[in-house]
């Protein structure tokens, strides 16, 4: 007799969740995917666009991005939107000898990775960006950074799996994870239970929530990150670009007390400037505030001058899913058969979105896996619950 296939549930309707139903789609899989609001309404619709490789750890983290990376192209023929992807390439600009000596170290690092980087002295830096404050010291290049739309991608995603015959729920709450033998059965949710072999909890900053419905607790907490968005104008910027301290505040937060967060800033097709960003643990707090919104200005304007000519015309803030090893959780929770994570990306979510969905998807399928995903375990945590 014909085994029937299994059928996988997703929680989470942001760009790691409709990824993963885009991948187990295309081939043939029995996937659900339930999302309490609407698509892209957490972190995917509350971010810039940046798809960052110097950002990335050196090792695993990196290596994970560029397979990533090389996904986008491909993406934007096979989905049914425009997810607006284009490579300008990018920059770390450098402020201070101190970060100077840090990036040296760093790109060195990528370098072995096999990342297309280099470090430029202030006159290659400036030829590069003419705007950009003649205080710096320099900057770290790579022609392999871009940016795309996040939302674009999600819905992207989302429709072509659709298309393929999974069933896309939104509007739809997670009440509780039903449970026997200490196997995961389903999920219980506003529009009653839906029966599933695997569960996976690509809920993003809720992810931790979910986890906590079966007892398991897991690291991940909401980090806030605000954003300002200025009226569209002529060129300012011709790549997309974070500062050093950015990259410090990222993997070690208490760096961010001491000499500031660090900046991102990117400028649309239509001229606007992305500017951000805090990286704040306020709970799931989504607000802006005048302090965050202030900071952005001012770190930002510090780099580009030209930004006072600039006006604001909105702000928005999105929450972010942290880890303490600022890697995610990505596969089996061994402690409870049958349920599956994906979640802990914080800002790497989107850049990492195409080869999360590829890896999870053949990991939930059973087929053997091109990359070790042993470092992403969500084992490597103790998560019992109280």
């Amino acid at each position: 007799m014909k085994q029937t296939k299994p059928h996988i549930l997703i929680i989470g309707g942001g760009v790691i969740g409709t990824a993963i139903a885009y991948h187990l789609a295309k081939q043939n899989a029995r996937v659900t995917l339930v999302e309490e609001k609407d698509l892209a309404s957490g972190s995917s619709g509350a971010c810039d666009g940046l798809v960052f490789m110097q950002s990335k750890k050196p090792g695993i983290h990196l290596s994970l991005a560029m397979e990533s990376l090389k996904r986008f192209e491909t993406l934007q023929r096979e989905l049914p939107v425009d997810i607006e992807f284009k490579q300008t390439g990018g920059m770390v600009i450098i402020e201070t000898d101190a970060e100077y000596r840090a990036m040296e170290k760093f790109t060195q690092e990528q370098q072995k990775n096999n990342l297309d980087v280099r470090l430029l002295d202030r006159t290659q830096t400036l030829e590069k960006e003419p705007f950009l404050s003649h205080d710096i010291l320099g900057a770290s290049f790579s022609p392999l950074d871009g940016q795309v739309n996040p939302i674009t991608l999600a819905l992207g995603f989302a429709q072509a799996a659709k298309r393929a015959h999974a069933d896309i729920v939104t509007q739809t709450k997670v009440l509780g994870l039903g449970t026997k033998n200490n196997r995961v059965t389903g999920v219980h949710t506003t529009r009653g239970f839906f029966k599933a072999d695997m569960v996976v909890n690509a809920a993003g900053s809720m992810a931790a929530k979910v986890s906590d419905m079966v007892g398991i607790s897991l690291p991940i907490r909401p980090r806030r990150g605000q954003i300002v968005v200025t009226h569209g104008a002529r060129p300012v910027l011709r790549h997309c670009m974070i500062s050093a301290k950015y990259i410090a505040a990222k993997y070690d937060p208490s760096l961010a007390d001491k000499g500031g967060e660090g900046i991102s800033m990117e400028q649309t097709d239509n001229g606007n400037l992305l500017l951000g960003s805090t990286r704040e643990f306020v709970g799931f707090n989504k607000e802006n505030t005048l302090e965050g919104i202030k900071k952005i200005i001012i770190q930002t304007a510090g780099l580009l001058p030209v930004l006072k000519t600039f006006q604001v015309i909105r702000t928005f803030a999105g929450l972010r899913p942290y880890t303490p090893d600022g890697l995610p959780l990505l596969g089996p929770v061994k402690s409870l058969e049958g349920f599956i994570m994906a979640a802990g990306h914080e800002g790497d979510g989107i850049a990492l979105s195409p080869i999360t969905g590829d890896l999870m998807a053949q990991m939930l399928l059973g087929h053997p896996l091109p990359i070790d995903l042993d470092a992403f375990s969500p084992d490597r945590f103790d998560h019992k619950g109280a």
